[in-house]
Formats: C-alpha cells, sequence, structure tokens
C-alpha cells in the first residue's frame, strides 16, 4: 500500500476536526475541501486547497453541485494496482484521492422541528456525501473512509506508523459506511412517507 498523500475533508459534524487535520498536514498530506469544512480548518492555520481548484470547476446551483465530478470520483475510485486505471488517470490529469472523511447532512435533526416543511427537509437531503462514502467504501482497499470523529486518531496512528492505513482498518471503515447511508436513507424514506406533496404549503 502506498503512502497516503491527499485527503478530502467535508464535514457536518466538525468536532475534532482540527487536531486531525493539523496532524494529516504534519504527515504531508495534502487537504481538499469545501465550503465551512474548509474556512474552520484555514481559521485554524491549515492549508486547504479548495474541491473547485482541485477540479477547475466552481461550486455551483447553492451548493448542490460541488464534489460531484470526474476529478473527485475518479480519484476516489480508481484501483491503485490496476495498470489500465492507472493509465487513465494519468491521460485525464486524475490524482488519487486515498482518504474521505465525510459526514452527512443532518437531515434526523432537521425534520425533527415539527414545523419542518417539505422544503426545508429537501434540502437537507444530502446527495455529494453519500456517493463520496459510498465510493470510498467500494474501494476500501485503497482509501480510508472516515465518517464517525471516534475514528481520526486510529487512522493517525496507523499512517505515522505504516504511511497508510492498515487493510483491516479500512474494511472496518468501509462497513461503517454503509451502516450509516442505510440508516440515513431509511430515515429520509420514513419521513417522506409521511408527507402529502399535494398539500403541503410550504413547497415550491
Amino acid at each position: 500500500m502506498k503512502k497516503a498523500e491527499r485527503a478530502l475533508i467535508s464535514l457536518t459534524d466538525k468536532s475534532g476536526i482540527e487536531g486531525f487535520a493539523r496532524e494529516l498536514e504534519k504527515l504531508g498530506i495534502e487537504i481538499l475541501s469545501t465550503g465551512g469544512t474548509a474556512k474552520k480548518m484555514r481559521d485554524n492555520g491549515i492549508k486547504v486547497k479548495d474541491v473547485s481548484e482541485f477540479t477547475g470547476f466552481p461550486e455551483m446551483l447553492d451548493g448542490r453541485v460541488k464534489t460531484l465530478h470526474p476529478k473527485v470520483h475518479g480519484g476516489i475510485l480508481a484501483q491503485k494496482t490496476n495498470p489500465d486505471h492507472l493509465r487513465q488517470m494519468q491521460e485525464h490529469g486524475l490524482q488519487a484521492i486515498d482518504i474521505v472523511a465525510v459526514n452527512l447532512y443532518a437531515f434526523d435533526k432537521a425534520t425533527a422541528d415539527p414545523n419542518c416543511t417539505l422544503a426545508h427537509a429537501i434540502e437537507n437531503i444530502d446527495i455529494g456525501g453519500p456517493t463520496m462514502l459510498r465510493a470510498a467504501a467500494k474501494n476500501f482497499q485503497d482509501v480510508t473512509v472516515i465518517v464517525d470523529p471516534a475514528d481520526y486518531p486510529v487512522v493517525i496512528a496507523e499512517i505515522k506508523e505504516h504511511g497508510n492505513t492498515t487493510l483491516k482498518t479500512r474494511f472496518r471503515l468501509c462497513a461503517k459506511v454503509f451502516a450509516l447511508t442505510s440508516r440515513y436513507d431509511t430515515a429520509i424514506s420514513a419521513w417522506l412517507d409521511k408527507v402529502d406533496v399535494a398539500t403541503n404549503p410550504h413547497f415550491a
């Protein structure tokens, strides 16, 4: 397993991010980020590259489109032992993303408010986050995916010792992703099942 070189961090729950990102920076790992996560790290003196700079494409549609780009998903999904993947990466100027630290828009928190409108609920359905998480988890042989700040210390410790995380840890973290995305989609489905869109006065 080659040394980890690049991490993408995009978080709703930013607890512990300063320490985690600072350790990544000390290890020489380039950090890509978006929006409020990038701002929080910069405010703490951590060097960050915006995903829009990495992709060469701006965030748009009120932030709905920012990480949905081949340079992001190609970097996550490329198998580093597959010569054809490596050739295509070189051909299209793709760079590997070795660590993905993402958590999701707080749909449960938004819809727990009894005054939550359908429009507000819809805007709290995360699209880019689950897409990146599932891509990284699928490619766990090459990518470390983190959804829980409690896993930051073990990831840092293994990178310090080995230059990257162990396969055992990557597989454990992969399983956490699919458990999370399953719960997330179930919560969305359960809430939407209670809504009559035709009579909802707040949906536009």
